[in-house]
């Protein structure tokens, strides 16, 4: 059996960058745990200081078949490339598109990121592959292909 993995992403306010990636990637919040109607009421209840509120958050693939991403808050800003970033292989009908098709297939998803809170950083297209690299609204970056 291979080991499950969890993605950890360092950031400045995780509630924040936890609700952009549940919507780029069709993720959700993941539930507050049993007996507690949400986040916040489970915070209060176990006598978290508010003043940690925005510590941590979570998102999971409602259909349990990606893993969990968790965003930790950390005091230093993001300073260089990261050295690991998601892809987002967006291109669901694989080979089956034209290349003209891909692209726009690729610069409608730029669209709806940009609108989501990401920005363009460069566009690739090396030996027939093309893919456009972004970054999300702490300026991490992502590629879409």
């Amino acid at each position: 059996m291979a080991t499950q993995i969890q993605i950890t992403i360092d950031c400045a306010h995780p509630a924040q960058l936890a609700q952009f990636w549940a919507q780029a990637l069709g993720y959700k919040i993941q539930d507050a745990p049993e007996g507690y109607d949400s986040w916040q009421d489970w915070l209060q209840k176990t006598g978290v200081p508010e003043s940690e509120w925005d510590s941590a958050s979570a998102i999971v693939d409602p259909d349990q078949q990606g893993p969990r991403i968790y965003f930790q808050r950390v005091p230093e800003a993001k300073a260089v490339k990261n050295r690991v970033h998601l892809d987002l292989n967006i291109n669901k009908s694989g080979n089956q598109e034209s290349a003209e098709a891909r692209i726009e297939h690729l610069n409608n998803e730029v669209t709806r990121l940009k609108a989501l809170g990401a920005h363009e950083l460069y566009r690739y297209d090396l030996r027939g592959d093309y893919w456009i690299t972004l970054a999300d609204p702490e300026g991490n970056e992502f590629c879409i292909q």
